[in-house]
C-alpha cells in the first residue's frame, strides 16, 4: 500500500500538469453535466415496511387524483379579547378570507370552519383546512405568496390569524452562513496550524474542489437515481470537512519530511506514501459507516448516505493525486515563512506541545483514563430518559406563525388536536362497508384517551373510508404513542366483528413508527459498522486491542454526547443559551446521524494518531516511546482537524429549526469529546498500561488478515538507502 501510494505521489508530482489538467477537465465534465441536467424533484419521505406507509399506499391507491401527502395549511382565527368569531363581522371576515383561501390553482379545497364546525366550545376560535392537490416541495412561490396576502388581509379586521402546516415549510435546509462560519474558522485554525497562508489555503483549495466535484455529480445523476435535491446536503457537510482533513494531514507530513533534508519531490512522495495511507483507510471507515445507513430502511437516508460515502472517495482521491500536484508547483510555499525567508527548514522540535501533553499522561495513566471514562459516562447518565419523535411546530421559535397558530389550536380544542390520527378502513369485499366502517368508528371512538372521530369519507367505490381521531394528550406525549398501540391491538377483534380492516396512520402515528423503527435498527447498523470497523482496524494496525479499544471509545462518546443533547433540547438545561425555547423529544434520526458521522470522524482521528505511534513501534521504539512519538507528530494535526468540525458544525446551532440546532450541537459535542476526551487521553492512557500488549496480534489471526504496509516499513528502507542531503536541505526559494 505504502509504496504503491508513494509512486502515485511521485507520478503526480513528476505529471503536475498532468494530474491539474484532469481535476480541472473532471470539474468542468461534471459541472457540464449538472448544469444541463434536468432539476431534482424533492423525495417525498417513505419507510416502507411500517403501517403508517402502508396506509398512505392504500389511500393513494383507493383514492385516485389526490395524494396522501400533499401540503396542507391550517389557518386560525381567534376572536380579540371578549369576542367570539361566530359573531357577524368575524364571521364574514373569516368566510371571505376562506373563499380566498380556495382560489389558487393548486389548491384542492379549502373548508369553511362553520361548515365544517371547526369552531371552540367558547366560541372565540375556528380553524379552516387548505388542502393542496401538490406536495409542500412543489408549490410555487404564487400559491405560498396567496396564502401570505390573504391571511395580512384578515389580520387588517382585528382576528388573530396565524397559520400552519406543511404548505407553510420552507424548502431547504441552512442558507450556507452555517458552511461559510465554518470555512472561515477553519481558515484561521489552519493558519495558525501551519504559519503560512499557502499551507492553510491549499487544504481549503483542494476540499472546495472535492465538494464541487461531489455535488455536480449528484446533481448530474439526481433525476437518473431519483435523488433529491437535500441528497447533498450530507455530502457537502463531509465532503468539506473530510476534505480539509486528508489534504491536512498530507501537506503536514510533508513539511515533516522537507524538515528532514527531504528534496520536494521525495517529501511528496513520502508524504502520499505513509499520510497517504492513513488517508486511504480513515477514508474507508467513513465510507463503511456512511453505507452502512442503508440498514437502517429509509430510502432517502439510504441515499444521504451513499451520496456523502462518494463524496469522501473524491476526497480521498484528491488529497492522494491534487494534493501533490499542488506540492509540485508550490514546493516551498507551504513551509513556514522563517524558512522561506532564510532558505533553509529547520528540524521539527523534538518536544513540543503533544510530547509535553503524552509524557503528562504517561506518568499518570490511571487518574487519567479514570477521568475520562467517569466523566463521559456521568455525561452520557441522561440517555436513559430519551425520548425519540419528529419536533413539529411545537418546537419552534414563538415568532414564527407555525408555533403560534399550534399554540392557539391547542387553547382552543386541546393539546390533541395538533396531533390528529388519521384512520384508513379497507372493506373491500364486505358487503356491508359503511356499517363496518361505523362499527369501527365507534370502537375507537370508545377508546379512553379519543376526544372525538370525525366522520368517515369514502371513496368512490366505496370499498375504503378515512376518518380522523383526535386524542386528549399532545402529539410528542407518551399517552399518545400509548393510545396508537391501544387502537392498533384492538384490531384483532374489530376485524372480527366486521369482516374489514384498518391501518393507523397520520403525522403523530408515522413519527411514532419511525421513532420504532430506527430504534430498532440502531443495533444491527452499529454491529455492521463498528464490526467492520474492527476488521479494517485490525489490518491497520496488526492488534487485537487497539481496534477494540477504538470502538469503546467511540462509543463512550457518543453516549456522552447524545445524554448532552437529551439534557439541553429534552429536559432544558442549558435550553437558553443554545436558543432553544420549547423542549421536547429528541428527532428520531439524531442517533442514526450522531453514529455514522461521528464514528466515521472519530476513527480519522484514531487512524492518523495511532498510525503513527505503530510506525514508531515498528520502527523498535519502546511502546511509551512509540506514544510519545504518536503525539509528537500528529497532535497538533488531530487537534486542528478536530477545531474545524466543530466549528463547522457548531455553526449550524445559530440556525432558527429547533431540529439544525440539535444535529448542529450533537456533531459538535460529540467531537468535542471523541477527539479531545477519548483520542487525547483515554487512548494514550489505556496504550501506556497495555505496553507491548496493545500491538498482540494472535498467531492465526496475523497469518488469516492482509498485510498492508501502512506504516511505510518498505519506505523507509528506501529512504535509508538513499540518504537526505543534510537534515537542513537549501531550498530553490528563487525558484518558486
Amino acid at each position: 500500500m505504502a509504496t504503491f501510494l508513494y509512486r502515485l505521489g511521485r507520478l503526480a508530482f513528476r505529471r503536475r500538469w498532468y494530474a491539474a489538467l484532469v481535476w480541472a477537465a473532471v470539474l468542468a465534465a461534471v459541472g457540464l453535466g449538472a448544469m444541463k441536467a434536468p432539476a431534482a424533484a424533492e423525495e417525498a419521505f417513505s419507510m416502507p415496511g411500517i403501517e403508517s406507509q402502508k396506509a398512505f399506499d392504500l389511500m393513494e391507491q383507493r383514492f385516485p387524483g389526490t395524494s396522501a401527502d400533499g401540503a396542507t395549511a391550517r389557518v386560525v382565527f381567534v376572536a380579540p379579547d371578549g369576542g367570539k368569531v361566530t359573531a357577524a363581522e368575524s364571521k364574514e371576515t373569516v368566510e371571505k378570507t376562506v373563499k380566498e383561501l380556495g382560489d389558487g390553482s393548486q389548491v384542492a379545497s379549502a373548508v369553511d370552519p362553520f361548515q365544517a364546525k371547526a369552531v371552540s366550545k367558547d366560541g372565540t376560535t375556528a380553524y379552516a383546512t387548505v388542502t393542496y392537490k401538490v406536495g409542500p416541495e412543489e408549490l410555487t412561490d404564487a400559491s405560498r405568496s396567496q396564502l401570505v396576502k390573504a391571511l395580512d388581509e384578515a389580520r387588517d379586521s382585528g382576528l388573530t390569524v396565524e397559520a400552519g402546516g406543511t404548505a407553510m415549510e420552507e424548502n431547504g435546509g441552512p442558507g450556507g452562513a452555517a458552511e461559510l462560519i465554518g470555512v472561515a474558522i477553519a481558515a484561521v485554525v489552519l493558519l495558525v496550524t501551519f504559519g503560512s497562508l499557502a499551507a492553510a489555503g491549499l487544504p481549503l483549495l483542494t476540499a472546495i474542489i472535492g465538494v464541487g466535484v461531489s455535488m455536480a455529480t449528484i446533481l448530474t445523476l439526481a433525476s437518473t437515481l431519483g435523488l433529491s435535491t437535500t441528497t447533498g446536503t450530507l455530502a457537502m457537510m463531509l465532503g468539506l470537512a473530510v476534505g480539509i482533513d486528508y489534504a491536512l494531514f498530507v501537506v503536514s507530513r510533508y513539511r515533516e519530511e522537507r524538515a528532514k533534508g527531504r528534496t520536494p519531490e521525495e517529501a511528496t512522495a513520502l508524504a502520499t506514501g505513509t499520510a497517504g495511507s492513513a488517508v486511504v483507510f480513515a477514508g474507508l471507515t467513513v465510507v463503511i459507516a456512511l453505507a452502512g445507513l442503508a440498514v437502517v430502511g429509509i430510502p432517502m437516508l439510504t441515499k444521504m448516505g451513499l451520496a456523502a460515502a462518494g463524496a469522501v472517495v473524491v476526497g480521498v482521491f484528491i488529497a492522494l493525486t491534487l494534493v501533490p500536484a499542488l506540492l509540485g508547483f508550490w514546493p516551498n510555499a507551504v513551509l513556514t515563512r522563517k524558512a522561506r525567508k532564510s532558505g533553509r527548514v529547520e528540524k521539527e522540535a523534538e518536544s513540543n506541545g503533544g510530547t509535553r501533553w503524552a509524557r503528562f499522561v504517561l506518568r499518570r495513566p490511571v487518574p487519567v483514563l479514570l477521568l475520562g471514562v467517569v466523566g463521559l459516562g456521568a455525561l452520557a447518565v441522561p440517555m436513559a430518559d430519551l425520548q425519540l419523535g419528529m419536533p413539529g411546530d411545537e418546537a419552534k421559535s414563538t415568532s414564527t406563525t407555525e408555533r403560534r397558530a399550534y399554540d392557539a389550536l391547542a387553547d382552543g380544542f386541546g393539546p390533541g388536536f395538533n396531533g390528529p390520527l388519521t384512520v384508513v378502513v379497507d372493506a373491500k369485499g364486505d358487503a356491508d362497508a359503511k356499517g363496518a366502517v361505523e362499527t369501527i368508528s365507534k370502537e375507537i371512538g370508545a377508546t379512553e384517551g379519543v376526544v372525538s372521530v370525525s366522520p368517515a369519507r369514502f371513496n368512490e367505490g366505496g370499498d375504503t373510508a378515512v376518518f380522523s381521531v383526535v386524542p386528549s394528550t399532545a402529539p410528542t406525549d407518551q399517552r399518545t404513542t400509548d393510545l396508537v398501540n391501544t387502537i392498533r391491538g384492538e384490531r384483532t377483534g374489530v376485524e372480527a366483528e366486521t369482516g374489514a380492516t384498518f391501518e393507523v396512520t397520520g403525522t403523530t402515528a408515522l413519527n411514532i413508527d419511525i421513532s420504532d423503527k430506527v430504534s430498532g435498527a440502531l443495533v444491527p447498523y452499529l454491529i455492521v459498522v463498528v464490526g467492520l470497523a474492527i476488521i479494517l482496524l485490525m489490518v491497520v494496525f496488526r492488534s487485537l486491542l487497539v481496534p477494540l479499544k477504538a470502538a469503546l471509545g467511540f462509543l463512550l462518546s457518543v453516549l456522552a454526547s447524545l445524554g448532552v443533547v437529551v439534557l439541553v433540547f429534552q429536559q432544558g438545561h442549558g435550553a437558553d443559551l443554545m436558543g432553544v425555547e420549547q423542549t421536547g423529544p429528541i428527532m428520531s434520526l439524531m442517533p442514526i446521524f450522531l453514529v455514522g458521522i461521528v464514528f466515521g470522524l472519530a476513527m480519522d482521528y484514531e487512524v492518523f494518531l495511532v498510525s503513527r505511534m505503530r510506525e514508531a513501534y515498528v520502527h523498535g521504539e519502546s511502546p511509551a516511546q512509540a506514544v510519545t512519538s504518536g503525539f509528537r507528530h500528529s497532535a497538533r494535526v488531530v487537534v486542528a482537524a478536530a477545531l474545524i468540525m466543530i466549528a463547522v458544525f457548531a455553526g449550524f446551532i445559530g440556525e432558527s429549526e429547533s431540529m439544525i440546532k440539535m444535529i448542529g450541537f450533537g456533531l459538535a459535542t460529540a467531537v468535542l469529546f471523541d477527539a479531545f476526551v477519548v483520542r487525547m487521553a483515554i487512548v494514550p492512557a489505556v496504550l501506556a498500561l497495555l505496553g507491548h500488549k496493545a500491538w498482540w496480534l494472535p498467531g492465526w489471526l496475523d497469518r488469516l488478515l492482509p498485510r498492508v504496509d501502512v506504516e511505510g516499513e518498505a519506505l523507509s528502507r528506501r529512504a535509508d538507502a538513499d540518504p537526505a542531503p543534510s537534515d537542513t536541505a537549501d531550498l530553490e526559494v528563487a525558484r518558486t
